[in-house]
């Protein structure tokens, strides 16, 4: 597996990620034997960067990754924006990593230069953090291509996590190659990028092969972080991007695993995915976009009403 430097950070990942999303209790709830499963098998194959978040609720699962290789890298995410709430979630993620430090710490999901500016305080804490050794690089995630100029802006910050895939799906403000444009700019500031989404969350796995194409072509990303939730799945990736031809039997075991969709808690009930699905599979019940699977055929064109990027297939 071929290894980056996160910018300018001095840091190196394998430049596959591995997405925890998927293994932890809010999506596929694998127990803790299911997950160490995988996660060996992708630490055997030469992956060694772990992306999670407080919301994930999976601290326990990568913990197994550490005590399988103590040098791996993982990154963390929470929605704080006060310094006492950046505090608490990084005494939680210690302390459930087992870990004296974090190798990256982000705002999750910030959306433009005013939300950088409007969560200075969490922002100053981890710097704080940072020159303390407690936090190795700080930086954000976003879905916007707003959020990637606005972090470009900040020396303050280190690392990029942005959404980019084939179709844009899942971008709230503009297109793939605007958000293309947009990270290679802040690659040539100095920035670690690491991607996600690659496959639209389970969204464009109709389009895999093109969306691998897309996704790997695209030399200012550092890494790319997508999610996994089998030792066949991990298996598949790693052949991807390491440019290796998929034997058959792989090819099928991947193609046959079962995927269903899967509302996210953030969800607001607006109604839009109810309105556009021409099965009739998805109701709003006590506020929240709920599934009928018996009339759910996977066609995910609902994914792409979700302004909050709610709706996955996984």
């Amino acid at each position: 597996m071929k290894k980056n430097t996160l910018g300018n950070t001095g840091i190196r990942v394998s430049r596959m990620c591995f997405g925890s999303l998927t293994i932890g209790p809010t999506q596929k709830n694998k127990s803790l034997a299911e997950s160490k499963e995988i996660i060996a098998a992708a630490l055997d194959h030469g992956v060694d960067f772990f992306d999670t978040a407080d919301l994930y609720n999976n601290y326990d699962h990568l913990r197994q990754a550490i005590d399988l290789k103590r040098d791996v890298v993982i990154s963390t995410k929470s929605y704080d924006y006060t310094a006492e709430g950046v505090k608490k979630s990084l005494h939680r993620a210690l302390t459930e990593l087992g870990r004296d430090y974090v190798d990256l710490y982000l705002l999750h999901e910030q959306e433009s230069r005013l939300t950088i500016e409007g969560h200075w305080e969490a922002i100053e804490q981890l710097i704080k953090f940072k020159e303390a050794g407690v936090v190795r690089a700080i930086g954000i995630s976003t879905h916007r291509i707003e959020g990637v100029i606005g972090a470009t802006l900040f020396p303050e910050l280190d690392v990029i996590h942005p959404l980019i895939n084939l179709t844009g799906i899942g971008i709230e403000d503009g297109t793939a190659q605007e958000m293309a444009t947009a990270i290679h700019e802040a690659k040539m500031k100095g920035k670690g990028i690491y991607a996600m989404k690659p496959l639209g969350g389970g969204n464009l796995l109709a389009q895999k092969q093109a969306c691998f194409d897309f996704i790997l072509a695209l030399d200012d990303l550092d890494a790319i972080a997508i999610g996994v939730q089998s030792v066949d799945e991990v298996l598949y990736d790693v052949k991807k991007f390491n440019g290796e031809t998929i034997p058959e039997e792989l090819e099928l075991a991947v193609a046959g695993s079962s995927k269903a969709i899967h509302i996210s808690d953030w969800c607001e009930g607006c109604g839009e995915c109810a309105r556009h699905c021409s099965s009739k599979a998805i109701t709003i019940v006590d506020g929240k976009a709920a599934i009928d699977h018996e009339k759910c055929i996977l066609c995910c064109y609902c994914s792409t009403y979700c302004k909050l990027f709610c709706i996955k297939v996984i």
